[in-house]
């Protein structure tokens, strides 16, 4: 379950954010996940809750926006969408594929108090 290690990771790096700015009370996180991170949403989320306790994001919303992933296929040129690995190009069944955006996990927006 890497999930919990990448939401202690991300609530280090909120935590450490917010303070450095001066605030106190840390309410509300959004990440965005690529639909080919293989990251799993709910398991981030309960990992999230774990990892806040006893900091000031103890008790921080988590919002998690889905970001569809774009592949740019080397063979017929163009870009694609995709919700797995591992597949061809539905045009030309290519398998030259290069992942644009959608396997990544970023931290959009924090609120703060």
């Amino acid at each position: 379950m890497h999930e919990l290690s990448l939401s202690m990771n991300t609530v280090d790096t909120v935590v450490e954010q917010a303070k450095k700015q001066g605030f106190h009370r840390v309410t509300r996180v959004t990440l965005s996940i690529g639909t080919l991170s293989c990251i799993e949403p709910h398991a981030l989320a309960t990992g999230f809750e774990f990892a806040t306790r006893g900091t000031i994001a103890e008790g921080a919303k988590l919002a998690i926006e889905s970001v569809q992933a774009q592949v740019w296929c080397m063979e017929c040129q163009r870009y694609i969408e995709m919700d797995e690995r591992g597949v061809c190009c539905p045009h030309c069944r290519g398998y030259q594929l290069k992942v644009e955006t959608g396997d990544e996990l970023m931290i959009k927006n924090i609120e703060v108090e």
